[in-house]
């Protein structure tokens, strides 16, 4: 569900080599935090999965934290993106049942590298440098958002904690699911959750 988003094609000048490499890293990046977890992703594995030599990595850096949090911003701006592209997919109504339904899905509990950055990464986020969890609250704030926008009393008072609830209960489900070692019981936490967030005999 949650796959990496084709960017729109909006620039107006072709990018530099070395604005390309640097996407390239940031890119292989953002994979290998929700694959490995931040400590589990070093500088040396990032640039040779990347096809770069380890050296040139502080030409486009300036510490590890530095990429870390490009990358937790990358992969945020993702999960933002597609939630987005879904919600505009569809009739209003039926905006948040679809993005639920995609993000509780069985295709998205098993490609956590592709996946949501909150839900692959979030219970190491404490442990973080300050500039990386910035750059995620940013991208969880902006999650947020975009289910707020798409219940029927947006703008009225209870909405936001409405949406907070709603994207809690989205990340913590997916965390559990995933958590487990035994398929049934993740299959059922996707259904308990499916079931109160986008019942489908609604």
């Amino acid at each position: 569900m949650m796959v990496i988003m084709k960017k729109p094609s909006i620039s107006p000048k072709p990018a530099s080599r070395k604005e390309m490499t640097h996407e390239r890293i940031v890119e292989v990046a953002a994979r290998a935090i929700r694959r490995s977890g931040y400590d589990g992703t070093g500088v040396a594995d990032i640039m040779k999965e990347a096809g770069l030599t380890h050296g040139g990595f502080y030409s486009h850096f300036a510490s590890r934290e530095a990429l870390l949090a490009e990358a937790a911003d990358r992969a945020g701006a993702e999960t933002v993106a597609l939630s987005e592209q879904i919600a505009a997919s569809v009739p209003p109504e039926q905006a948040l049942p679809s993005m639920v339904r995609a993000y509780l899905s069985k295709e998205h509990c098993e490609n956590i590298e592709t996946g949501c950055a909150v839900s692959a990464l979030g219970s190491e986020m404490p442990r973080q440098a300050p500039v990386v969890r910035r750059a995620a609250t940013r991208r969880i704030k902006e999650m947020i958002d975009v289910v707020a926008r798409q219940l029927p009393d947006w703008r009225q008072p209870g909405a936001h904690e409405q949406a907070l609830m709603t994207v809690a209960t989205m990340v913590g489900t997916m965390v559990l699911a995933r958590a487990v070692d035994d398929p049934r019981l993740s299959e059922s936490f996707l259904e308990a959750a499916l079931k109160k967030l986008a019942p489908t005999d609604a």
